[in-house]
């Protein structure tokens, strides 16, 4: 059954598989697809009584039940500079833009600053709700502003970098915010001349140096991190997954400290005065979880923090194995951790 609204389809008992890159099969109680601000406004407008869910890029959540509402698939595409100067360039994507082909894009220009977050999954409109990161970088660094339209009044509002209240994972779409608004774009200040290389974090120093590099450009970084990812990143499209399901845990000093007297060996890295981050995935693979398979839902061969669904799990099964992770973490190390992804 299928009922017009002028250019837009809603569809109803829609099969979501194809629309989160678990690739769980889940229904939608309803579905449509917007491509601009005006469709959005309308349909957020005539639908404002009913439930509604947000849906972009699917790369960020793992659906444990049918959604019991509205699905919008906000599928606003574009990207164009708004401003130049003599060093620097303002860009905008629309929210609907593959994250990665939105950097390659700007890579392609010379335009610098979110080259080390290459291959990470996802559209432009979600990258701020989770602050996205990786290799040294995150999407605070760069991000300007973003545009959002308000879902009970369909008003766009501008959100500026400290609007955003950006912390490690977190913004204000996560908390206060959160279900509020729409993304619609997002604006990143990058860099046209001296760029800032930072290939310091991870491997990268390691990649290029088998490349013979020494003084790499915004590409061969891109390129570098695109080989690591996949060297330990299973695709989305060959086996289901979310990337990285847990944040890597912050913890007190003291907490650190009581764990690293029994795992001498466990790395860390110190956040501030009193605190330490520690690599969710160390805890994971000491824990015994790598690679471990539950069966169709189980832990990545390479990398445990990748939650995977090799062909027929049920999101509730992977949250099983994902709360399994949790308990041992806990009682092993007397640390806790957090799922990264939106357990829906």
């Amino acid at each position: 059954m299928i009922e017009k609204i002028k250019t837009m389809q809603i569809q109803h008992n829609f099969s979501l598989k194809k629309y989160n890159t678990f690739g769980i099969e889940a229904k939608a109680k309803s579905f449509v697809e917007v491509s601009n601000t005006e469709e959005l406004a309308q349909i957020l407008k005539e639908h404002q009584n009913e439930k509604l869910f947000i849906l972009g890029g699917g790369s960020n959540m793992l659906l444990t039940q049918d959604i019991d509402a509205l699905v919008i698939h906000v599928n606003l595409k574009g990207k164009k500079v708004l401003k130049e100067e003599d060093d620097y360039v303002w860009v905008q994507g629309n929210a609907g833009e593959n994250w990665h082909e939105f950097v390659i894009w700007n890579i392609h220009q010379d335009f610098g600053g979110i080259e080390n977050m290459s291959l990470i999954p996802g559209n432009v409109g979600t990258t701020p709700i989770q602050n996205i990161g990786a290799y040294g970088a995150e999407i605070k660094d760069t991000f300007v502003s973003c545009e959002a339209m308000k879902i009970d009044t369909q008003e766009i509002l501008t959100f500026t970098n400290e609007d955003c209240k950006f912390g490690y994972r977190e913004s204000i779409f996560k908390n206060e915010a959160k279900n509020q608004y729409v993304i619609t774009s997002v604006t990143f200040k990058l860099t046209k001349t001296n760029h800032k290389i930072n290939t310091s974090y991870g491997a990268i120093d390691g990649e290029l140096a088998k490349h013979g590099i020494t003084n790499p450009t915004l590409k061969e970084v891109s390129d570098a991190v695109i080989a690591i990812r996949q060297s330990k990143l299973p695709d989305p499209a060959v086996l289901g997954n979310s990337g990285s399901f847990f944040k890597n845990p912050i913890v007190p000093k003291s907490v650190y400290e009581k764990a690293h007297t029994r795992y001498p060996e466990m790395p860390h890295y110190t956040v501030g005065e009193n605190e330490v981050k520690v690599p969710a995935g160390w805890l994971i693979e000491q824990a015994g979880f790598k690679g471990k398979r539950f069966g169709d839902a189980g832990v990545h061969t390479l990398q445990a923090l990748v939650l995977v669904n090799y062909g027929n799990a049920t999101g509730q099964e992977i949250l099983n194995v994902s709360k399994e992770i949790q308990k041992t973490i806990l009682e092993k190390f007397g640390i806790a951790i957090e799922a990264e992804v939106n357990i829906i």
